[in-house]
């Protein structure tokens, strides 16, 4: 018997970040998102936040949510499977 598999739906999201806010939030603005997290921009802390953040918005699990581009920068490209 023979399987096929199917691939799932990607979606490309670009971002700006801003670490270090006074609460979570995520806005529209103009093509992107505009997110801020409470999280420092220390040790990987605002990327996981970030990630949380964005999984819990397009309620899928945190391993659906990945940083595609700039990982260091706060213009980042993010990949959500779904």
């Amino acid at each position: 018997m023979r399987y096929s598999k199917t691939e799932s739906e990607m979606k490309l999201v670009n971002v700006r970040v801003t670490p270090n806010a006074k609460k979570d939030d995520i806005f529209q603005e103009n093509e992107r998102l505009r997110i801020r997290v409470k999280a420092p921009a220390v040790e990987d802390k605002a990327n996981k936040a970030l990630i949380e953040l964005l999984a819990k918005h397009f309620m899928v699990k945190k391993g659906k949510v990945r940083i595609v581009k700039g990982e260091k920068s706060r213009e980042k490209v993010i990949a959500i499977t779904e």
